[in-house]
């Protein structure tokens, strides 16, 4: 995760994150978001850095990562060096990150909704571009624009989906905030909606989805 508080400079992050990756045994993957933003140059020495594998991206700017992609590429031949989609609902997005070789992304909606998410990846994969824009249209999109009603909704409307399909995880810590009544409602619409979309023909699918 980022550090806490401060902005950094790049010499400072890439000693954070050097430090870090020193003091445990266990394979560190580096999340890139608000005040943990670098440079291409930072990302290839992060590579060289024995413990870490990966850089998980949250920041969302595709040319700034196609120039990563490119300069650990050119610099490090040969180091398999992981890269994730980690924006909040991944899968809006995985079609452009797939354009610039990350295939890898974190599924919030897996937690609540494995059905969708496993439908959605199993389509990407094979290829089934009809389903991939059936769920994007009908689900994730719809999704996004529910969780962009209230600030912390990329947390709080995954457990109160959690708790929808029937797991007792409580709520949220503060300083986030529970979910409006009426958009929990309109998540359960949407799930149940969501669930009808990996399967029937275009002809069985008149109903208008919940968010509409």
């Amino acid at each position: 995760m980022p550090p806490y508080l401060v902005l950094a400079g790049q010499e400072g992050l890439l000693r954070h994150y050097t430090e870090l990756a020193a003091a445990t045994s266990l394979d560190v993957i580096v999340y890139q978001r608000d005040n943990a933003v670098f440079t291409p140059g930072t990302v290839v020495e992060l590579a060289r850095v024995p413990g870490i594998v990966g850089l998980k991206d949250g920041h969302g700017d595709l040319e700034l990562m196609q120039r990563t992609v490119s300069a650990v590429r050119a610099e490090l031949p040969g180091r398999d060096f992981l890269y994730f989609n980690g924006l909040p609902t991944a899968e809006l997005t995985v079609p452009a990150y797939r354009g610039i070789g990350i295939t890898r992304y974190s599924s919030a909606v897996f937690c609540f909704a494995p059905e969708i998410a496993l439908a959605f990846h199993r389509a990407l994969a094979g290829g089934d571009d009809e389903t991939v824009g059936r769920l994007l249209d009908g689900f994730y999109r719809p999704f996004a624009e529910l969780r962009a009603l209230g600030r912390g909704y990329a947390v709080s409307l995954v457990k109160a989906g959690v708790r929808l399909r029937g797991t007792d995880v409580g709520e949220v810590r503060p300083p986030l905030s529970e979910p409006a009544p009426e958009h929990v409602k309109r998540l359960a619409e949407l799930v149940e909606y969501g669930l009808t979309l990996p399967v029937g023909s275009t002809a069985s699918r008149a109903p208008q989805h919940p968010a509409s």
